[in-house]
C-alpha cells in the first residue's frame, strides 16, 4: 500500500510539473521557437535620432560604485550605480497619444495593456522614397497594397516602411545646403482613408514626423499628425527594422512607462512574425 502511494504521488507530481508546459507556458516556448521576434526600437542614447525641436538625452551620474561604497558605510553590499536621464517624452522611438495634439485626447495612462497589441500591416514604399526623399504615401499606394495582400482589417496598426532608419545619423533629416530638411511621410488623403474607410487603430513610421518635411514646412504644417491624433489614434514614430517584417501576418507590441497624463513617451516597440 505504501509503495502504491509513493507511485501515485510521483505520477501526480510529474503531472503537475508538466501541466504548465501544456498551457500558456508551452505556448510561449512555441512562440519563441516558431516565430521571428523583431525589435522595432532605437536604443536610447545622446546619439538617438529625434525631432529637431528637442534636445538630445543628457545622462548624469547620480550614484557611482566607488562613491556609494564610501557614502554608505564602506559596505561592499551597498556599492551600486544609478543615473539621471533627462529627455523629452517624444525621444527616439516613441508613442504619441491623442493628447499630444488634442487638448481633450487620451493620455498614456488611459490605455490598458490589451490596448497596445495589434495586427500589423507594413506598407513598403521604400523604392519610391529612394527616388524622392519628400515622398508622401498616398491613398492609391494603400489600394495597390490591398490588391496584392487583401483588405486592411479594422483595428490594425499600419506602418509605412521607407527604410529611412538606415540613413546615416549625421544627417538623418537629409538637410540640404539651404538648411531645408527632406524626409517622407503620410499624405492626409491616405490617413483619412485609413481612419474612415479601414478603421485602423494607429500608424507608425521610421521618420521623426507623421508628415513629410515638405508638408511640415508648408502652410499646412503638421496636418497629418494633427489629424491622426485628433481622431483618437496612436502615432508611433522613429521605428526601425521594418524591412524584417512581412506585409501582413505580424503582431506589434507597443510598450512604454505608464506615465500619468503623458502625451508621449519613449517606447520599446517590437513585433513577432512568422519565420
Amino acid at each position: 500500500m505504501k509503495k502504491l502511494l509513493v507511485i501515485l504521488l510521483l505520477i501526480l507530481g510529474s503531472a503537475f510539473a508538466a501541466a504548465p508546459k501544456d498551457g500558456l507556458w508551452g505556448e510561449l516556448d512555441k512562440w519563441k521557437k516558431d516565430y521571428k521576434w523583431v525589435d522595432l526600437s532605437w536604443e536610447v542614447s545622446p546619439q538617438t535620432p529625434h525631432w529637431w525641436g528637442f534636445d538630445p538625452l543628457v545622462v548624469t551620474p547620480k550614484y557611482t560604485f566607488d562613491g556609494t561604497f564610501k557614502d554608505f558605510g564602506e559596505n561592499e553590499n551597498n556599492s551600486f550605480s544609478a543615473f539621471l536621464y533627462t529627455l523629452p517624452g517624444q525621444y527616439g522611438t516613441h508613442t504619441d497619444f491623442p493628447g499630444h495634439f488634442d487638448r481633450k485626447g487620451r493620455k498614456a495612462d488611459s490605455y490598458g495593456v490589451k490596448d497596445l497589441v495589434y495586427p500589423l500591416v507594413v506598407i513598403d514604399q521604400s523604392a519610391a522614397v529612394k527616388k524622392n526623399f519628400d515622398y508622401a504615401l498616398t491613398r492609391q499606394d494603400i489600394l495597390d497594397f490591398e490588391a496584392k495582400h487583401g483588405k486592411i482589417p479594422a483595428g490594425s496598426f499600419v506602418v509605412f516602411r521607407s527604410d529611412w532608419s538606415k540613413r546615416p545619423l549625421d544627417n538623418f533629416e537629409a538637410v540640404d545646403e539651404e538648411q531645408t530638411a527632406h524626409y517622407p511621410g503620410w499624405s492626409i488623403e491616405a490617413l483619412r482613408f485609413l481612419v474612415k474607410e479601414r478603421k485602423i487603430a494607429g500608424i507608425g513610421h521610421e521618420t521623426p514626423d507623421t508628415d513629410s518635411a515638405a508638408v511640415g514646412n508648408s502652410a499646412d504644417g503638421m496636418i497629418g499628425e494633427n489629424y491622426i491624433l485628433n481622431q483618437g489614434k496612436l502615432n508611433v514614430e522613429l521605428l526601425k527594422n521594418l524591412d524584417q517584417l512581412p506585409p501582413t501576418g505580424a503582431i506589434i507590441f507597443i510598450t512604454y512607462p505608464n506615465v500619468k497624463d503623458g502625451v508621449g513617451f519613449t517606447s520599446r516597440v517590437f513585433a513577432i512574425a512568422p519565420k
